[in-house]
């Protein structure tokens, strides 16, 4: 089949790319963590609701509290990464929709009144959006492991608040050849596919 994007491209983003667990001793700057951002803010959302939210553990202080929040399995990973990025859903977007969604700038009340449905809606469309992330890093060069390996409520009261739900916790780096593990297997096209 031919595809829009060429084969390295393909091969960057998608068929040689792994979830990470080592990296490589190099920073990750903030201008870098920004041009993810930019590249990836675009993607589709329901009502172009956008409520990922970013927190950036960059001091080693803060590192050490995020530690404490993983997953045992996750520790080292996450303390020897050059960058942690914590993912969350902001449960109060619709406060932007006036802005985001011109179209219908009712639609901040008219479906999103009720905590429960922007709940809701914010972890769907902010996993929506953090998938996007995950490609977004593979995009710029990087290599992300992405866990979900971790103590919501604690990372929410250490570095979120009431409004803001942690999704995952991803690491960022450049890769080292031997940072991840060997493919685990697939389902195949006809497994998942139902034909009407």
């Amino acid at each position: 089949m031919p595809f829009a994007l060429d084969s390295t491209a393909l091969d960057l983003l998608f068929r040689e790319a792994h979830t990470t667990h080592a990296f490589a001793d190099e920073p990750v700057t903030d201008e870098q963590v920004q041009a993810i951002y930019d590249l990836i803010k675009i993607a589709p959302t329901a009502f172009n609701q956008s409520p990922l939210r970013l927190t950036v553990v960059r001091s080693s202080e803060a590192r050490q509290r995020l530690v404490q929040h993983m997953a045992e399995g996750n520790q080292a990973k996450t303390a020897a990464a050059p960058l942690a990025v914590i993912l969350s859903a902001d449960a109060e977007f619709h406060e932007e929709l006036p802005r985001l969604f011109p179209a219908f700038p009712a639609a901040k009340d008219a479906f999103f009144s009720e905590r429960s449905v922007r709940e809701q809606s914010a972890v769907l469309n902010a996993a929506m959006q953090a998938a996007y992330f995950i490609i977004g890093v593979r995009a710029l060069g990087l290599a992300a492991g992405p866990m979900n390996g971790i103590d919501h409520a604690g990372i929410q009261k250490e570095f979120l608040d009431e409004d803001h739900l942690p999704l995952m916790v991803v690491n960022i780096g450049k890769p080292v050849a031997d940072g991840h593990f060997a493919r685990s297997p697939r389902l195949d096209y006809a497994e998942v596919r139902t034909t009407r």
